[in-house]
């Protein structure tokens, strides 16, 4: 996996440690865009790569959480059809809401990462131990990130760093195995 190669030691040391993922969903699990309907339904499109790689850390025994300003129908759909237990949607303050997620836990900031793309998440990225943006995150935010993607959000920016994770914790080998 050349995207997995060349990667930082801090960053592969701090993605060791993980034990609970954070994402946030507009610019990270999604593209960013808001699509409405005729009829003022909101709809938003997810990445297959991104919901494999979501429940292969799960199956792995990585934590999974969604933190979200907005409340989306469609998110808890996504989250329902993932298994994800932890969904935080309407949260103005992400990092006080990571932190409770750590605390019901039982886990230290250090074994959280949070993945974001804008103003909103830097808070919750500045509490983890792991803080990535993805590849079309707002300037600002990128550059107090840990990692950044290659690809940008709703893209499989969300998969890669599931990778990451499991390419940090030595589980590469046994998950492609699995799928042989």
């Amino acid at each position: 996996m050349d995207y997995l190669s060349n990667l930082p030691a801090d960053v592969l040391a701090r993605a060791a440690r993980i034990r609970l993922a954070a994402f946030d969903v507009d610019g990270t699990l999604t593209d960013g865009r808001l699509w409405y309907s005729e009829s003022g339904h909101e709809t938003k499109v997810f990445h297959v790569h991104d919901g494999l790689g979501l429940k292969r850390l799960q199956a792995h025994g990585v934590q999974v959480a969604i933190v979200s300003a907005r409340i989306s129908h469609p998110v808890a759909l996504r989250a329902e059809e993932l298994n994800i237990a932890h969904v935080y949607q309407g949260q103005s303050d992400k990092r006080e809401c990571l932190r409770q997620i750590l605390e019901a836990l039982e886990l230290a900031p250090e074994e959280a990462a949070f993945v974001g793309d804008d103003l909103p998440d830097l808070p919750a990225m500045q509490l983890a131990g792991l803080a990535v943006a993805v590849a079309n995150a707002h300037p600002w935010v990128a550059e107090r990130a840990h990692y950044r993607t290659r690809l940008g959000g709703g893209l499989g920016a969300v998969r890669e760093v599931c990778d990451l994770i499991l390419h940090a914790q030595g589980k590469s080998a046994a998950e492609q195995e699995h799928w042989r």
